[in-house]
């Protein structure tokens, strides 16, 4: 990893937790001769002020040399979607529950910032979904979640992959996603687990109302159909958890694999397998 010398701070929602690290940072780059940006949002969240180092109410520069983001996965996804495309690195700190996604943990701040300025870290690259429909495109690079409204009937989903219409199923929705989101959303569907590096996605059904609707592992080169077959009902649209609009009756979406989306950084000799049994193997164990 080059010398860091502009960086970009994301933060989730709860400044009083992650304002101890920013200090930390602030401190770590001003050492190395670093600038840090955040944006007008960051900026009244922390209450920041001018000060050597930083730069406030600064607009997304897409040229930085790091992307630090503090909070959960959904801080982490958030910057990947930001620097989509771009190569820059997202060095994620977990002050989230899992943080399947974070570089670093709360309890090691200091010297995980330290070794990010130092260069000792180094950057896989994700894939994502590219989902294009009547109501716009989007990109997802954990999963796209297609559910049944609340209070309404359970939706009438019906797959293809290409010109071969695979099933249609009654659920409570489906989910695809990509090796990065298989340990999300689609793990907890009872979907497969696909270790980083693979290349594909998966699709699985939210309470499938049959004894046959399988998960679908889709190789990279297809493309994904969902067709909402009801006739009254609409079903919602989340990206990555957050909500983008609805799949109206009759409606479809497609959904394609795009390589080379996102870039995460990662401790040297941390692997897949590695995260996959502190994470999940951590919350097994706890009280």
């Amino acid at each position: 990893m080059s010398e860091i010398r502009t960086a970009t701070v994301l933060t989730h929602r709860r400044p009083a937790e992650t304002g101890p690290a920013i200090s930390t940072l602030l401190e770590i780059a001003r050492e190395a001769g670093a600038v840090l940006r955040l944006d007008p949002e960051e900026t009244r969240k922390h209450d920041l002020k001018p000060a050597p180092g930083l730069i406030l109410d600064a607009p997304l520069q897409r040229d930085v040399d790091v992307c630090f983001a503090l909070g959960g996965d959904g801080t982490i996804l958030t910057a990947l979607r930001t620097y989509a495309g771009t190569g820059v690195p997202v060095f994620g700190v977990n002050f989230g529950e899992i943080g399947f996604l974070s570089t670093i943990d709360r309890d090691e701040v200091e010297p995980g910032l330290r070794r990010a300025f130092a260069g000792q870290f180094e950057v896989l690259s994700l894939p994502g979904i590219e989902l294009k429909g009547a109501g716009g495109s989007w990109l997802a690079v954990n999963d796209v979640s297609m559910h049944r409204q609340p209070g309404k009937r359970v939706a009438d989903l019906a797959y293809a992959v290409g010109s071969n219409e695979i099933g249609r199923v009654r659920c409570d929705g489906l989910v695809v996603a990509t090796p990065a989101g298989s340990t999300g959303y689609n793990l907890a569907n009872g979907g497969p687990v696909m270790a980083w590096g693979v290349a594909g996605f998966v699709v699985s059904f939210i309470a499938p109302h049959s004894l046959t609707a399988r998960a679908l592992v889709v190789a990279p080169g297809d493309v994904l159909t969902v067709h909402n077959r009801s006739r009254e009902e609409p079903v919602d649209v989340a990206v990555d958890g957050r909500p983008v609009g609805a799949l109206v009756p009759a409606e479809l979406i497609e959904a394609r694999f795009v390589d080379g989306q996102g870039a995460l950084a990662q401790i040297a000799g941390t692997t897949f397998y590695h995260r996959l049994r502190e994470k999940f193997g951590r919350l097994a164990s706890a009280p």
